[in-house]
């Protein structure tokens, strides 16, 4: 991994961090600030979120994924304090360990992983693609996306038994889906989209499984996981890194950049009609940018 980032201040530049309240999001937004970015720290904890903002001297935004109008009001507040986006970073997820229906009818885990931020990334696009120096949006994934496998008739999963970890796999491949026909899409714009794998990071995402959130942080889950500044290192190497056109549409596993390894990542026939769905379910006016 790139060991300069020091080397490329981010002066004048603006990140939306989502889920920078704690983990990764709240590393990187440290990093972001230290090197001279105005930091929009994007958190569901309004405590949390006010804390980590107040330490690094930006605002903090509050937003509930589990509700899409409570995304779109966040992205208006973005628009109307931000005249300027260069980095818009969807690592908000969560992990929920039964099934449970959002306020808008939609299988939770396929929501705040996948469909709320891309209704946020659609949102902020056109600021983004505006940005003088080119704009990036990076999601967080998981190197799960592998076992993951969509049906666009059943994305909320109301088919058959429904099993947790099958929801979390489905949602992070159509995440990795997104970000390539994202790329696609804004192809010969300044907006390049790529997405990344972080490891086993210690993190909020168990806070919805008191057990597997008391073993994360015991001293063994400790040792088998990493930490949030080096889970946080490839987003900021995705964010710094000084020719985007070299991770346009890439998917870095860690430090490295990978093959993809599930047959619908690549299918661009699924990628484009995954993107007209989901902005059906997001309620966006048009799924067209071609």
């Amino acid at each position: 991994m790139n060991n300069d980032l020091e080397m490329r201040h981010l002066t004048d530049h603006t990140l939306v961090v989502t889920g920078a309240s704690s983990g990764i999001g709240a590393a990187a937004a440290r990093r972001f600030r230290q090197l001279g970015a105005t930091v929009a720290v994007v958190g569901r904890s309004p405590g949390r979120t006010a804390a980590v903002a107040a330490e690094i001297g930006a605002d903090p935004h509050l937003v509930d994924f589990s509700r899409l109008d409570d995304v779109r009001r966040l992205a208006d507040e973005l628009l109307a304090r931000y005249p300027r986006i260069d980095v818009l970073a969807n690592n908000a997820g969560g992990l929920f360990f039964s099934r449970k229906t959002t306020p808008d009818g939609h299988e939770m885990t396929f929501q705040v992983n996948y469909l709320a931020p891309f209704l946020l990334t659609n949102l902020l696009l056109d600021r983004l693609a505006e940005a003088p120096q080119g704009a990036r949006v990076i999601n967080t994934v998981s190197a799960f996306y592998r076992k993951g496998r969509l049906d666009l008739d059943d994305l909320d999963r109301t088919r058959g038994r429904y099993s947790t970890m099958q929801a979390y796999y489905s949602a992070k491949l159509a995440t990795v889906i997104f970000t390539l026909e994202l790329s696609r899409r804004m192809h010969g714009s300044n907006v390049v989209a790529s997405a990344f794998h972080p490891g086993i990071v210690a993190s909020d995402i168990y806070r919805d499984k008191a057990i597997i959130r008391i073993l994360a942080a015991s001293p063994l889950g400790k040792i088998m996981q990493s930490t949030p500044e080096q889970g946080a290192e490839p987003l900021l190497y995705l964010a710094t890194t000084p020719d985007p056109a070299t991770v346009d549409g890439a998917f870095f596993h860690r430090s490295s950049r990978a093959e993809l390894e599930n047959a619908q990542a690549g299918d661009p026939d699924l990628a484009a009609r995954l993107y007209q769905r989901s902005a059906e379910l997001a309620g966006l006016l048009s799924a067209s940018r071609e």
